[in-house]
């Protein structure tokens, strides 16, 4: 059993309701990004709802057996987006060439790694900083072209996401169901609004 949240006091599939159900949220954020897609015929923005729905299915998975095996369905489709994001934004909406993307998610994912190595800081969210200057840095970019600012909100919302995700641990004697749900709800909400906020670059 691999326990890292408030939540869970003990093995058993129904120990983390609150951040196995939160999930639902992906789920439901998922669908409409899937609709949106098809109605903009956008099939780059198909992929990414179908990698956001991997990432509710998968969390959803880890927070019900905490094992090993269902950790990696967690982490492997969060990387996974935000590799296909940053890829489809310097391509189709920067307009970097191929070599350049290329280096730049390379430099990202390496960051990203070389963060997520230090799990005893901030509850392990570390690893997310890097997530959170680049999306900060493509809301900045999508503001200036468009003046758009659905990136710069979805910024915005995942620092707090952090934040709720950071103090999980430390409030389990006051609130014994921790915050690591919240950091599900807000994500959801921050995917979508990325997703929306690419999709509108694309349109």
């Amino acid at each position: 059993m691999i326990d890292l949240y408030c939540e869970r006091t003990a093995a058993g599939l129904l120990n983390e309701p609150l951040n196995a159900l939160s999930n639902l949220g992906f789920l439901f954020v998922a669908v409409l990004a899937w609709r949106r897609a098809r109605r903009d015929d956008l099939a780059d923005v198909a992929v990414l709802a179908v990698v956001l729905a991997a990432i509710g299915i998968g969390s959803g998975l880890f927070h019900t057996f905490a094992t090993a095996w269902a950790q990696w369905l967690d982490v492997l489709p969060i990387l996974a987006f935000q590799v296909v994001f940053l890829a489809l934004y310097l391509g189709r909406v920067a307009g970097l060439g191929t070599a350049s993307v290329g280096a730049a998610v390379s430099v990202f994912v390496l960051t990203a790694i070389a963060a997520a190595q230090s799990p005893a800081v901030l509850n392990g969210s570390l690893g997310y900083l890097p997530a959170l200057v680049v999306l900060g840095w493509l809301g900045l970019d999508a503001w200036r072209r468009s003046g758009r600012r659905s990136l710069a909100l979805a910024a915005g919302l995942f620092s707090l996401a952090l934040v709720a995700r950071s103090v999980d641990n430390a409030l389990c004697a006051t609130w014994p169901w921790g915050t690591h749900f919240l950091w599900h709800l807000l994500n959801a909400v921050v995917l979508y609004l990325a997703i929306g906020g690419y999709a509108a670059q694309r349109a």
